[in-house]
Protein backbone atom coordinates (compact mmCIF):
# COMPACT_ATOMS: atom_id res chain seq x y z
CA UNK A 1 0.00 0.00 0.00
CA UNK A 2 1.43 3.43 -0.92
CA UNK A 3 2.67 5.54 2.00
CA UNK A 4 0.01 7.93 3.21
CA UNK A 5 -2.89 6.09 1.57
CA UNK A 6 -5.86 5.69 3.90
CA UNK A 7 -7.97 2.60 3.42
CA UNK A 8 -11.71 3.28 3.37
CA UNK A 9 -13.49 1.14 5.93
CA UNK A 10 -15.28 -1.95 4.65
CA UNK A 11 -18.53 -2.47 6.57
CA UNK A 12 -20.72 -5.55 6.87
CA UNK A 13 -24.42 -5.63 7.72
CA UNK A 14 -27.69 -7.35 6.95
CA UNK A 15 -30.69 -6.03 5.04
CA UNK A 16 -34.13 -7.44 4.22
CA UNK A 17 -34.96 -7.87 0.54
CA UNK A 18 -37.58 -9.83 -1.37
CA UNK A 19 -38.47 -11.95 1.67
CA UNK A 20 -34.91 -12.95 2.57
CA UNK A 21 -32.19 -11.66 4.91
CA UNK A 22 -29.13 -10.68 2.89
CA UNK A 23 -25.56 -10.04 4.03
CA UNK A 24 -23.75 -7.20 2.28
CA UNK A 25 -20.25 -5.74 2.29
CA UNK A 26 -20.14 -2.01 1.51
CA UNK A 27 -17.42 0.57 1.10
CA UNK A 28 -17.37 4.30 0.29
CA UNK A 29 -20.02 6.88 -0.48
CA UNK A 30 -21.38 8.38 -3.68
CA UNK A 31 -23.20 6.87 -6.68
CA UNK A 32 -24.11 3.24 -5.99
CA UNK A 33 -22.43 0.29 -7.74
CA UNK A 34 -23.78 -3.21 -7.00
CA UNK A 35 -21.42 -6.18 -7.43
CA UNK A 36 -23.00 -9.62 -8.01
CA UNK A 37 -20.81 -12.72 -7.59
CA UNK A 38 -21.10 -16.14 -9.22
CA UNK A 39 -20.46 -19.83 -8.42
CA UNK A 40 -18.85 -20.93 -6.16
CA UNK A 41 -17.99 -17.54 -4.68
CA UNK A 42 -19.21 -14.83 -2.28
CA UNK A 43 -19.03 -11.07 -1.76
CA UNK A 44 -15.31 -11.72 -1.18
CA UNK A 45 -14.63 -12.26 -4.88
CA UNK A 46 -15.09 -8.45 -5.29
CA UNK A 47 -12.54 -7.63 -2.54
CA UNK A 48 -10.24 -5.80 -4.99
CA UNK A 49 -13.06 -3.73 -6.52
CA UNK A 50 -14.77 -2.56 -3.32
CA UNK A 51 -11.82 -0.44 -2.21
CA UNK A 52 -10.95 0.82 -5.71
CA UNK A 53 -14.53 1.97 -6.36
CA UNK A 54 -14.77 3.63 -2.94
CA UNK A 55 -11.50 5.50 -3.49
CA UNK A 56 -12.86 6.76 -6.83
CA UNK A 57 -15.93 8.27 -5.15
CA UNK A 58 -18.48 5.47 -5.43
CA UNK A 59 -20.53 3.52 -2.91
CA UNK A 60 -19.68 -0.10 -3.68
CA UNK A 61 -21.92 -2.86 -2.32
CA UNK A 62 -21.24 -6.59 -2.74
CA UNK A 63 -23.88 -8.95 -1.35
CA UNK A 64 -23.66 -12.61 -0.60
CA UNK A 65 -26.19 -13.61 -3.24
CA UNK A 66 -29.26 -15.76 -2.45
CA UNK A 67 -28.10 -19.20 -1.31
CA UNK A 68 -24.56 -18.12 -0.42
CA UNK A 69 -22.53 -17.14 2.61
CA UNK A 70 -24.44 -15.37 5.38
CA UNK A 71 -27.47 -14.65 3.16
CA UNK A 72 -30.58 -16.82 3.51
CA UNK A 73 -30.67 -20.11 1.61
CA UNK A 74 -34.31 -21.03 0.88
CA UNK A 75 -34.85 -24.78 0.86
CA UNK A 76 -37.14 -24.99 -2.18
CA UNK A 77 -35.31 -25.29 -5.49
CA UNK A 78 -37.84 -23.08 -7.29
CA UNK A 79 -36.84 -20.10 -5.13
CA UNK A 80 -33.71 -19.48 -7.23
CA UNK A 81 -35.07 -18.27 -10.57
CA UNK A 82 -33.67 -15.23 -12.37
CA UNK A 83 -36.83 -13.35 -11.40
CA UNK A 84 -36.12 -14.05 -7.72
CA UNK A 85 -32.52 -12.93 -8.16
CA UNK A 86 -33.42 -9.71 -9.99
CA UNK A 87 -36.06 -9.11 -7.32
CA UNK A 88 -33.37 -9.44 -4.66
CA UNK A 89 -31.36 -6.69 -6.36
CA UNK A 90 -34.36 -4.34 -6.68
CA UNK A 91 -35.12 -4.94 -3.01
CA UNK A 92 -31.49 -4.28 -2.15
CA UNK A 93 -31.73 -0.85 -3.83
CA UNK A 94 -34.84 -0.13 -1.77
CA UNK A 95 -33.10 -1.23 1.45
CA UNK A 96 -30.14 1.02 0.65
CA UNK A 97 -32.43 3.97 -0.07
CA UNK A 98 -31.16 4.26 -3.63
CA UNK A 99 -33.30 5.10 -6.65
CA UNK A 100 -30.76 3.77 -9.15
CA UNK A 101 -27.44 1.95 -9.36
CA UNK A 102 -24.92 0.65 -11.83
CA UNK A 103 -24.92 -3.14 -11.56
CA UNK A 104 -21.98 -5.45 -12.29
CA UNK A 105 -21.96 -9.23 -12.29
CA UNK A 106 -19.48 -12.05 -12.80
CA UNK A 107 -20.25 -15.64 -13.82
CA UNK A 108 -23.85 -16.35 -12.61
CA UNK A 109 -23.94 -12.82 -11.27
CA UNK A 110 -23.67 -11.58 -14.86
CA UNK A 111 -27.09 -12.90 -15.98
CA UNK A 112 -28.51 -11.30 -12.82
CA UNK A 113 -26.89 -7.98 -13.76
CA UNK A 114 -27.90 -8.18 -17.44
CA UNK A 115 -31.50 -9.09 -16.59
CA UNK A 116 -31.72 -6.44 -13.88
CA UNK A 117 -30.83 -3.90 -16.57
CA UNK A 118 -33.16 -5.57 -19.10
CA UNK A 119 -36.21 -5.73 -16.83
CA UNK A 120 -35.69 -2.58 -14.73
CA UNK A 121 -33.73 0.04 -16.69
CA UNK A 122 -35.46 2.63 -14.46
CA UNK A 123 -33.50 1.26 -11.47
CA UNK A 124 -30.29 0.00 -13.08
CA UNK A 125 -28.79 2.80 -15.15
CA UNK A 126 -25.83 0.84 -16.56
CA UNK A 127 -24.48 -2.71 -16.51
CA UNK A 128 -21.07 -4.40 -16.50
CA UNK A 129 -20.93 -8.10 -17.36
CA UNK A 130 -17.83 -10.16 -16.55
CA UNK A 131 -17.19 -13.57 -18.17
CA UNK A 132 -20.82 -14.17 -19.25
CA UNK A 133 -22.23 -11.88 -21.97
CA UNK A 134 -25.92 -11.06 -22.34
CA UNK A 135 -27.43 -14.28 -23.63
CA UNK A 136 -30.55 -13.86 -25.79
CA UNK A 137 -33.43 -16.20 -24.92
CA UNK A 138 -33.23 -19.36 -27.00
CA UNK A 139 -36.28 -20.65 -28.92
CA UNK A 140 -36.10 -23.97 -27.02
CA UNK A 141 -35.31 -25.05 -23.45
CA UNK A 142 -31.67 -24.28 -22.64
CA UNK A 143 -30.91 -27.73 -21.22
CA UNK A 144 -32.04 -29.32 -24.52
CA UNK A 145 -29.18 -27.48 -26.25
CA UNK A 146 -26.46 -28.53 -23.79
CA UNK A 147 -23.98 -31.07 -25.21
CA UNK A 148 -23.92 -34.67 -24.04
CA UNK A 149 -22.44 -37.88 -25.39
CA UNK A 150 -22.43 -41.53 -24.36
CA UNK A 151 -19.35 -40.81 -22.26
CA UNK A 152 -19.87 -37.29 -20.89
CA UNK A 153 -22.37 -34.51 -20.30
CA UNK A 154 -22.15 -30.73 -19.93
CA UNK A 155 -21.46 -29.74 -16.32
CA UNK A 156 -24.72 -27.76 -16.05
CA UNK A 157 -26.61 -30.98 -16.85
CA UNK A 158 -24.53 -32.82 -14.22
CA UNK A 159 -25.64 -30.17 -11.70
CA UNK A 160 -29.37 -30.75 -12.37
CA UNK A 161 -29.95 -33.75 -10.08
CA UNK A 162 -30.17 -32.58 -6.45
CA UNK A 163 -27.56 -34.10 -4.18
CA UNK A 164 -25.13 -35.44 -6.78
CA UNK A 165 -22.82 -32.44 -7.16
CA UNK A 166 -23.30 -31.53 -3.49
CA UNK A 167 -21.93 -34.92 -2.43
CA UNK A 168 -18.91 -34.57 -4.71
CA UNK A 169 -18.02 -30.97 -3.83
CA UNK A 170 -18.65 -31.33 -0.09
CA UNK A 171 -16.57 -34.50 0.29
CA UNK A 172 -13.45 -32.34 0.68
CA UNK A 173 -14.35 -28.65 0.53
CA UNK A 174 -10.75 -27.45 0.66
CA UNK A 175 -9.76 -29.63 -2.29
CA UNK A 176 -12.88 -28.64 -4.22
CA UNK A 177 -12.26 -24.91 -3.81
CA UNK A 178 -8.55 -25.14 -4.60
CA UNK A 179 -9.18 -27.32 -7.64
CA UNK A 180 -11.96 -25.14 -9.05
CA UNK A 181 -10.17 -21.82 -8.55
CA UNK A 182 -6.98 -23.15 -10.12
CA UNK A 183 -8.38 -25.29 -12.93
CA UNK A 184 -10.68 -22.56 -14.31
CA UNK A 185 -7.99 -19.89 -14.10
CA UNK A 186 -5.60 -18.73 -16.78
CA UNK A 187 -2.74 -20.27 -14.77
CA UNK A 188 -3.79 -23.88 -15.29
CA UNK A 189 -1.61 -25.61 -17.91
CA UNK A 190 -4.71 -27.60 -18.94
CA UNK A 191 -6.66 -24.39 -19.51
CA UNK A 192 -6.09 -24.20 -23.26
CA UNK A 193 -7.27 -21.13 -25.15
CA UNK A 194 -10.96 -21.95 -24.97
CA UNK A 195 -11.94 -19.88 -27.97
CA UNK A 196 -9.45 -21.76 -30.16
CA UNK A 197 -10.32 -25.21 -28.84
CA UNK A 198 -12.26 -27.51 -31.11
CA UNK A 199 -13.39 -29.69 -28.20
CA UNK A 200 -16.53 -29.22 -26.15
CA UNK A 201 -15.73 -27.25 -23.00
CA UNK A 202 -17.04 -28.09 -19.54
CA UNK A 203 -17.85 -31.78 -20.06
CA UNK A 204 -18.14 -34.15 -17.08
CA UNK A 205 -17.37 -37.88 -17.57
CA UNK A 206 -20.43 -40.02 -16.85
CA UNK A 207 -18.17 -42.40 -14.95
CA UNK A 208 -16.50 -39.66 -12.95
CA UNK A 209 -17.44 -36.30 -11.51
CA UNK A 210 -17.15 -32.56 -12.02
CA UNK A 211 -13.63 -32.45 -10.54
CA UNK A 212 -12.37 -35.67 -12.15
CA UNK A 213 -10.65 -33.94 -15.08
CA UNK A 214 -9.26 -31.13 -12.94
CA UNK A 215 -6.09 -30.96 -10.87
CA UNK A 216 -5.48 -29.55 -7.41
CA UNK A 217 -2.49 -27.17 -7.61
CA UNK A 218 0.73 -27.87 -5.76
CA UNK A 219 0.77 -24.17 -4.83
CA UNK A 220 -1.74 -21.35 -5.18
CA UNK A 221 -1.54 -19.12 -8.27
CA UNK A 222 -0.09 -15.62 -7.75
CA UNK A 223 -3.48 -13.86 -7.74
CA UNK A 224 -4.66 -15.95 -4.75
CA UNK A 225 -3.43 -16.27 -1.18
CA UNK A 226 -3.96 -18.97 1.41
CA UNK A 227 -6.08 -16.43 3.31
CA UNK A 228 -8.35 -16.04 0.27
CA UNK A 229 -8.80 -19.80 -0.07
CA UNK A 230 -9.40 -20.20 3.66
CA UNK A 231 -12.27 -17.68 3.48
CA UNK A 232 -14.04 -19.58 0.70
CA UNK A 233 -13.42 -22.94 2.37
CA UNK A 234 -14.82 -21.75 5.69
CA UNK A 235 -17.94 -20.35 4.02
CA UNK A 236 -18.74 -23.44 1.94
CA UNK A 237 -17.88 -25.81 4.78
CA UNK A 238 -20.58 -24.03 6.78
CA UNK A 239 -23.21 -23.59 4.03
CA UNK A 240 -22.58 -26.42 1.61
CA UNK A 241 -23.01 -25.93 -2.15
CA UNK A 242 -26.76 -26.55 -2.54
CA UNK A 243 -27.78 -22.88 -2.64
CA UNK A 244 -25.43 -22.06 -5.51
CA UNK A 245 -26.24 -25.27 -7.39
CA UNK A 246 -29.95 -24.46 -7.22
CA UNK A 247 -29.33 -21.53 -9.60
CA UNK A 248 -28.43 -24.09 -12.29
CA UNK A 249 -31.57 -26.12 -11.49
CA UNK A 250 -33.71 -23.16 -12.54
CA UNK A 251 -32.25 -22.60 -16.00
CA UNK A 252 -35.29 -24.05 -17.77
CA UNK A 253 -37.72 -22.51 -15.27
CA UNK A 254 -36.20 -19.09 -15.88
CA UNK A 255 -36.54 -19.64 -19.62
CA UNK A 256 -40.27 -20.30 -19.12
CA UNK A 257 -40.79 -17.26 -16.88
CA UNK A 258 -38.96 -14.87 -19.22
CA UNK A 259 -40.92 -15.83 -22.36
CA UNK A 260 -42.52 -12.38 -22.48
CA UNK A 261 -39.06 -10.83 -22.86
CA UNK A 262 -37.88 -12.89 -25.84
CA UNK A 263 -35.95 -10.63 -28.25
CA UNK A 264 -35.93 -7.74 -25.74
CA UNK A 265 -32.71 -5.72 -25.76
CA UNK A 266 -30.68 -4.27 -22.91
CA UNK A 267 -31.19 -0.54 -23.36
CA UNK A 268 -28.74 0.97 -20.84
CA UNK A 269 -24.99 1.64 -21.31
CA UNK A 270 -22.99 -1.56 -20.93
CA UNK A 271 -19.48 -3.00 -20.74
CA UNK A 272 -18.38 -6.60 -21.24
CA UNK A 273 -15.09 -7.96 -19.83
CA UNK A 274 -13.73 -11.51 -20.15
CA UNK A 275 -10.48 -13.46 -20.24
CA UNK A 276 -9.44 -15.09 -23.49
CA UNK A 277 -8.76 -18.31 -21.55
CA UNK A 278 -12.14 -18.31 -19.80
CA UNK A 279 -13.96 -21.62 -20.32
CA UNK A 280 -17.21 -19.65 -20.83
CA UNK A 281 -15.73 -18.03 -23.95
CA UNK A 282 -15.26 -21.55 -25.30
CA UNK A 283 -18.87 -22.69 -24.83
CA UNK A 284 -20.64 -23.86 -27.99
CA UNK A 285 -21.92 -20.83 -29.93
CA UNK A 286 -20.36 -18.29 -27.57
CA UNK A 287 -18.18 -16.76 -30.28
CA UNK A 288 -21.33 -15.78 -32.22
CA UNK A 289 -23.03 -14.44 -29.08
CA UNK A 290 -20.05 -12.22 -28.24
CA UNK A 291 -19.70 -11.10 -31.85
CA UNK A 292 -23.37 -10.03 -31.97
CA UNK A 293 -23.49 -8.56 -28.46
CA UNK A 294 -23.90 -4.98 -29.71
CA UNK A 295 -27.13 -5.97 -31.47
CA UNK A 296 -28.76 -7.15 -28.24
CA UNK A 297 -27.03 -4.47 -26.16
CA UNK A 298 -27.24 -1.35 -28.38
CA UNK A 299 -25.43 0.88 -25.89
CA UNK A 300 -22.48 -1.50 -25.51
CA UNK A 301 -19.51 0.80 -24.84
CA UNK A 302 -16.83 -1.83 -25.22
CA UNK A 303 -15.75 -5.48 -25.12
CA UNK A 304 -12.49 -6.09 -23.28
CA UNK A 305 -10.75 -9.45 -23.68
CA UNK A 306 -7.91 -9.92 -21.19
CA UNK A 307 -5.00 -11.98 -22.59
CA UNK A 308 -4.07 -15.00 -20.51
CA UNK A 309 -6.92 -14.46 -18.07
CA UNK A 310 -9.17 -17.36 -17.13
CA UNK A 311 -12.62 -17.47 -15.57
CA UNK A 312 -12.07 -15.54 -12.32
CA UNK A 313 -11.88 -12.21 -14.13
CA UNK A 314 -11.90 -9.61 -11.36
CA UNK A 315 -9.72 -11.74 -9.09
CA UNK A 316 -7.13 -12.74 -11.70
CA UNK A 317 -6.79 -9.25 -13.23
CA UNK A 318 -7.92 -6.75 -10.55
CA UNK A 319 -5.91 -3.79 -11.84
CA UNK A 320 -7.16 -4.11 -15.42
CA UNK A 321 -10.75 -4.76 -14.34
CA UNK A 322 -10.72 -1.82 -11.91
CA UNK A 323 -9.35 0.47 -14.60
CA UNK A 324 -11.94 -0.66 -17.16
CA UNK A 325 -14.81 -0.31 -14.68
CA UNK A 326 -13.72 3.16 -13.58
CA UNK A 327 -13.22 4.32 -17.18
CA UNK A 328 -16.73 3.11 -18.03
CA UNK A 329 -18.27 4.69 -14.94
CA UNK A 330 -16.50 7.94 -15.73
CA UNK A 331 -18.20 8.11 -19.15
CA UNK A 332 -21.72 7.80 -17.75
Amino acid sequence: MPIGRTMIELKHRFIETNGIRMHIAECGSGPLVLLCHGFPESWYSWRHQLQALAEAGFRAVAPDMRGYGQTDRPEAIDQYTLLHLVGDMVGLLDALGADTAVIAGHDWGAPVAWHSALLRPDRFSAVIGLSVPFWPRSPVRPTSLMPQTDDALFYQLYFQTPGVAEAELERDVSRSIRTLLYSASGDSPRRENAAASGREVGMVPRGGGFLSRMAEPASVPPWLTEVDIAYYVEEFTRTGFRGGLNWYRNIDRGWELLAAFADARVSVPALYIAGDRDLVVGFRGMNQIIASLAYFVPQLRGTLMLPGCGHWTQQERPAEVNRAMLDFLGQL
